[in-house]
């Protein structure tokens, strides 16, 4: 076998490229908005925030804890999910970066 396309980017690049596609749909967006505006909450919350069914609702974040956006913590019979703080930070150093160069840039 070959290498795979992603073995031509760094770990950095393809780590962000991970955090990105689980990212990239409006529910995802809208657990994550959610979480933003709750300190932690039960899986039940989200499913009553969005209009999707709860088994939808829980592929969802799936995705976003398989990228590590999301953490779950196993409380009685629900699982309560919180933002993951060190991949925030990645993000928003990543952004960071790229808003310092807008400001610093002309075109």
């Amino acid at each position: 076998m070959g290498a795979s396309k992603a073995d031509f980017f760094t770990k950095e690049q393809n780590d962000l490229a991970v955090l990105f596609k689980a990212m990239s749909h409006p529910a995802r967006i809208a657990i994550i908005q959610y979480l933003l505006s709750v300190d932690s909450c039960i899986c039940g919350d989200i499913v009553n925030e969005l209009p999707l069914a709860q088994p939808t609702v829980s592929q969802h974040l799936k995705e976003l804890k398989n990228a590590e956006i999301i953490k779950g913590n196993i409380e009685g019979t629900s699982i309560c999910y919180c933002l993951n703080p060190d991949t925030i930070k990645l993000l928003e150093s990543y952004f960071g970066q790229i808003s310092n160069k807008l400001n610093t840039k002309c075109c």
